[in-house]
Parts: structure tokens; C-alpha cells; sequence
């Protein structure tokens, strides 16, 4: 089985953070979202990794070789970037008649039993019901589960099945193949190479796939849902004992991650708290926050918020002597 993970995207919705590093890289519960990523396919037996860079690859790149030390990684460049089919048809040459593959998205965390959809006989997509489809890859599906058609971003659904990211195929070949079809007659979908119009080709080409039910997928797009999968995800992986954090004059409130070397004083830190490593705060109150590594806070009071790495915050401090009936409002 190999593994290809598209990382190419810019990650505009996240910026400021995404202008010093890839989307990927973000951090959330403790640890990047790659990372969240590949240690659940590690975990599944995976070791075959194909990784689709674009903007800032040298550090995903950087952070694989290092992290992952003991996987086999291949790094391809996608640009420009023309859609996801684009991103998978560029792996054709490492891709051999008899490889299955398993595609999942590097910018979306699955809570999926691997297992048994690396263990499925044929392809197999990973579907959800959603309110509204209609930004998504839709699924149509016969009674027995196998799929009709696949369309991307239909503006009338014929289903509430969305496609959330992570699809096994078994005729990887087939596959490229036939996005290299899509490609070379400019098939396109809203501007795109889409991987749906490639399993689609495969669907009229007498393919047959599946579906399997993706439990939860947090997507980390944006701020919102971030911090949204940050809070989740803490929640998940919050040990029964609990790990004990000792800090002079400092309330922690789990669930919070809080990396090695870090230096908190006087402070109330959580819930729903990720730090990274030798960060220092001060006086400061955080709640349903990510503060990246090396930065500073200060007298800050934070909620709903992300502060990258290297970051430097001091807030305001008073001293203040107030006289009976009087009220203050500093908002």
C-alpha cells in the first residue's frame, strides 16, 4: 500500500501563520496537522509515503525526513497547482500495475478504523452525511453501497453522501491513468483537475467502488475549525490519569497540551490549550488557544485565538484605586 498526502495548498484561509509555513505544518493538539496524520497511518502499517508539495515544501519536507526518519518518503512538486487529480497524477511514474493506494488530504484529521479499510477487498471511498453537500465531492450510491457517480461540488445534490478526503483504491494504476486522460483533454471542474473526475472515468470504465462511513473528520481550513479540532481532539487524547503540570501560581484547566520547556507563572491556562515548546507566559489568563513555540505573553488575557510561533504579546497592565458607585468598562 502506498500512501500519497497532497500538501501543496497555500493555506490562505489560515494566514497570517500559513506565510512562514505550509498549512500542514499548523500545529493543533499538541502536534502538526501532518503529524496527526501520518501517525494514525503509521499506526494502521503504512510505511510508503508520497508527499504532493507546492508552497514552503522544503519544510514539509525538512519535517518528515526528521520526524519520520524510518518511513520511506518520496517528495513530488506540484506547480502550479491545478487540483487534486493534478496533485496524484504527478506520482504516475512511481505508481506500478499492481499498487493500491491510499489518498487522504494533508490538511484534514480522520477518525476512521484504518484497519479495516486498508483490509477492504476493492476501492473503497470514505463518505459522511452532511447538511449541505454542496462544497463537497458527493457520492450517488446503489442499495449495496456501490457508488454511481461521484460529482464535485454539485449545485444540486442528488446525495448527502459528501466525500470527506480519504479514499483506498486498488487499481492505483487505473487511476492515474485515467486523471492523465482528464488531464491531457483538459477536463476540468471549477478550474480544476479534481480526483472525482478521475474515479468518476473508473466508475464509467466499469470500476467498482464502495463506501465507508468516516466517523468524524475536523477540518482545519480556517481559524474556526482549527481551534475547533485543537479543542476536540485534546478532549480525545486526554490520558486517564492526566499528565501533571506543575507551574508556580498557575491553574491548568484540561483538557491542555503544554510542550517541553515552557515557562508559566501567575497564570490560569484552559481549557482547550495548546502550547508549544519554550514558550514563557506571564500573568496571563488563555482559553480555546494554540500559542506556537518560542513566543512570549505577557498580562495577556486570550480567547479564541492563535498565536504562532516566535510571537511576542504584552497586555495591558493597571493599577487602579476606584470609589464607591463607579463602574468601569475597559471594553
Amino acid at each position: 500500500m502506498k500512501v500519497i498526502i497532497p500538501v501543496a495548498g497555500i493555506g490562505s484561509k489560515l494566514r497570517p501563520h500559513t506565510h512562514t509555513q505550509p498549512k500542514a505544518l499548523v500545529p493543533v493538539a499538541g502536534k502538526p496537522i501532518l503529524s496527526h496524520i501520518v501517525d494514525n497511518l503509521i499506526a494502521a502499517g503504512c510505511n510508503e509515503f508520497i508527499f504532493i508539495i507546492g508552497y514552503l515544501g522544503d519544510k514539509i519536507e525538512t519535517y518528515i525526513r526528521e520526524r519520520y526518519p524510518n518511513i520511506q518518503s518520496l517528495f513530488i512538486v506540484q506547480e502550479p497547482r491545478e487540483g487534486t487529480g493534478e496533485a496524484v497524477w504527478l506520482a504516475r511514474d512511481w505508481i506500478n500495475e499492481k499498487d493500491e493506494l491510499l489518498i487522504a488530504l494533508g490538511d484534514t484529521v480522520f477518525d476512521v478504523e484504518l484497519n479495516e479499510v486498508l483490509a477492504h477487498s476493492g476501492s473503497t471511498l470514505g463518505v459522511k452525511k452532511v447538511d449541505d453537500p454542496r462544497s463537497f465531492g458527493v457520492a450517488e450510491l446503489a442499495g449495496d453501497r456501490t457508488i454511481l457517480n461521484v460529482i464535485e461540488k454539485p449545485p444540486i445534490p442528488k446525495s448527502n453522501l459528501a466525500l470527506v478526503g480519504i479514499y483506498k483504491i486498488k487499481e492505483g494504476k487505473m487511476l492515474v491513468n485515467a486523471l492523465g486522460e482528464n488531464i491531457k483533454n483538459n477536463i476540468k471542474s471549477y478550474n480544476e483537475f479534481h480526483l472525482t473526475d478521475g474515479i468518476m472515468r473508473m466508475i464509467e470504465q466499469g470500476v467498482k467502488f464502495k463506501t465507508f462511513p468516516v466517523e468524524n473528520w475536523y477540518d482545519c481550513g480556517n481559524k474556526d475549525s482549527l481551534l475547533e479540532t485543537n479543542a476536540v481532539l485534546l478532549k480525545k487524547h486526554l490520558p486517564a490519569n492526566g499528565k501533571k503540570y506543575t507551574f508556580e501560581n498557575t491553574i491548568i484547566i484540561e483538557p491542555v497540551s503544554i510542550a517541553d520547556h515552557c515557562k508559566i507563572s501567575n497564570s490560569i491556562i484552559g481549557p482547550n490549550v495548546s502550547i508549544g515548546e519554550n514558550t514563557t507566559i506571564n500573568s496571563s489568563i488563555l482559553r480555546d488557544a494554540i500559542i506556537g513555540s518560542y513566543s512570549e505573553l505577557m498580562n495577556a488575557v486570550l480567547h479564541h485565538s492563535v498565536v504562532g510561533s516566535d510571537a511576542s504579546l504584552r497586555g495591558l497592565s493597571q493599577s487602579l484605586n476606584i470609589g464607591d458607585s463607579t463602574e468601569i468598562d475597559f471594553s
